[in-house]
């Protein structure tokens, strides 16, 4: 499969575009920066692109079969995950594109109480402001003609090994029998080349976790 990854400098897109590799598929990364990309193979190719510019999109992502999206703002411009939502569904539009994978956030995630994540007690404040901008970034996708996948990670994304081996869920955050909810960044990126591969998800919301 030929797909484009969006944020793919990041710690999650680089481990989705190592992850796609090892599975054959022909990667380009969409970056702001291509000189800083380092990671090279003989069926990736690395391209300028905007995320913020639908132009810029619809130039990225034509004569591609899918795309995948793991922008991450940075602090303070959290509302940048709104403008990149819009401008994604306008450049794949022009493009002629329709399925998208986005790598969204765990805040809108309900707990076993029915709250959402971001509104129980021990959510860290200095998370608040991205956890809502994801949630309303989801509430964009959900509202479009798009098929969508949004794929929203457990409460921890941490550095370790690739088992592919985890739980699947749909709005409830996923928690161990200790409470805890987290998957490594690369079993995440299993599940989003599952995702890609198999669509199981089609204009749906589903999350993971150990």
């Amino acid at each position: 499969m030929d797909i484009v990854v969006f944020g793919a400098s990041g710690r999650v897109g680089s481990a989705i575009v190592q992850e796609a590799l090892k599975r054959k598929h022909e990667v380009t990364a969409a970056v702001r920066r291509p000189e800083a990309f380092s990671l090279q193979h003989e069926r990736l190719q690395v391209t300028a692109a905007d995320l913020l510019d639908p132009t810029s999109v619809t130039a990225a992502v034509r004569g591609h079969e899918e795309v995948i999206s793991a922008f991450g703002p940075a602090a303070g411009h959290e509302n940048d995950l709104l403008r990149v939502a819009d401008s994604l569904l306008e450049g794949l539009r022009a493009a002629g594109l329709e399925r998208l994978i986005i790598v969204g956030g765990a805040g809108s995630l309900k707990t076993e109480s029915g709250e959402w994540l971001m509104d129980t007690a021990g959510f860290p404040e200095d998370y608040r402001a991205l956890a809502s901008a994801h949630a309303n970034a989801y509430e964009i996708y959900r509202g479009s003609e798009l098929d969508y996948t949004y794929l929203s990670p457990p409460a921890a994304l941490v550095d370790g090994r690739r088992t592919g081996q985890f739980r699947i869920g749909l709005d409830r955050l996923i928690v161990d029998e200790d409470g805890r909810s987290s998957i490594s960044i690369q079993d995440f990126a299993v599940a989003v080349i599952d995702e890609l591969e198999e669509g199981n998800f089609s204009r749906a919301r589903f999350t993971v976790g150990y």
